[in-house]
């Protein structure tokens, strides 16, 4: 695979740079900043990336069918109009839990919004263990709860026939499986479909390619791996110039291209100094798969 080809398109610097989501219509890319507060959209026509600055941490931004976007801003689900920079709260979990905030979600087949929580962290990946759920915003707004006990809700995504549901609890070192029934929403029937091997460290986001495959970012692992959920094997390894990735998805005008996130929280300076490009976003071409376009919620 010497055709791959890693770049940085923009050194943004993140703090915890996440959920890299492609808008078509825009022909550019969304990402958050967690620590940082902050929802950016990047063009690859200019290079320059537009911030909206949000007043809790956002861990996750999805498309809207209506138009614009939605995002999970702390323990809440928000709609966000970007012209206006205007953000309003759609529903609130887990108001008991003041310690707690959302982290990675992603809208299902049938537009649907996934989303998860987690204690906030003392340091990376260190925090109170057990405090997170996975929830579902529906498009009449409601939200249901799947189930708890997780410790860092992470990547997610559906198999191309929309019968599995992948999900990845980081500190479980595993990528899991559901069986998925699109027609309600419901999950049930977990199990494991991949171990990560000490080297890979922290599973995180995930994407799954049109044949397909899934891609997971390895935080504290510098690289995303391919994996075929069939087999459980790892069929591709791509290692990236910094130690924190965090995300991936597929984008470019035809989703040949794909774009991972990165963190810059808990690295010191000479930790920086020898990756001054962390927390930035890259963008890695001649992977010859192609990505599935993200689908909008349909509330």
């Amino acid at each position: 695979m010497s055709s791959v080809r890693i770049e940085c398109v923009a050194n943004e610097g993140c703090r915890i740079g996440e959920s890299p989501v492609w808008d078509e219509k825009e022909g550019a890319l969304l990402f958050v900043d967690i620590t940082s507060r902050k929802v950016c959209r990047w063009s690859p026509v200019t290079g320059q990336i537009q911030a909206i600055p949000v007043d809790a941490p956002v861990s996750s931004v999805a498309l809207r069918k209506s138009g614009d976007y939605v995002i999970t801003l702390g323990t809440r689900f928000a709609a966000l109009k970007w012209k206006e920079e205007l953000v309003t709260t759609i529903t609130q979990v887990e108001k008991d839990k003041p310690n707690n905030r959302f982290n990675d979600g992603k809208v299902d087949p049938a537009g649907r919004y996934f989303a998860g929580t987690m204690a906030e962290e003392i340091r990376p990946a260190v925090l109170e263990r057990h405090q997170g759920s996975l929830y579902t915003l529906f498009s009449d707004l409601s939200v249901v709860k799947h189930f708890d006990q997780v410790d860092i809700s992470n990547g997610l995504d559906w198999s191309l026939d929309h019968k599995t549901f992948f999900y990845i609890d980081s500190l479980s070192y595993s990528v899991d499986a559901f069986d998925y029934d699109l027609q309600t929403g419901k999950i049930g029937n977990r199990r494991s479909i991949y171990k990560v091997e000490k080297e890979e460290s922290i599973p995180d986001g995930m994407c799954i390619d049109t044949e397909g495959k899934l891609w997971v970012a390895c935080y504290d692992g510098g690289r995303v791996i391919r994996l075929d959920p069939e087999t459980g094997k790892r069929l591709q390894t791509v290692k990236l110039p910094v130690d924190k990735t965090t995300s991936c998805c597929f984008g470019g005008r035809d989703y040949s291209e794909m774009y991972v996130t990165s963190a810059s929280d808990g690295m010191d300076k000479e930790w920086l100094s020898r990756q001054p490009q962390a927390g930035g976003i890259f963008k890695i071409t001649g992977l010859g798969v192609k990505g599935v376009p993200p689908y909008p919620f349909a509330g």
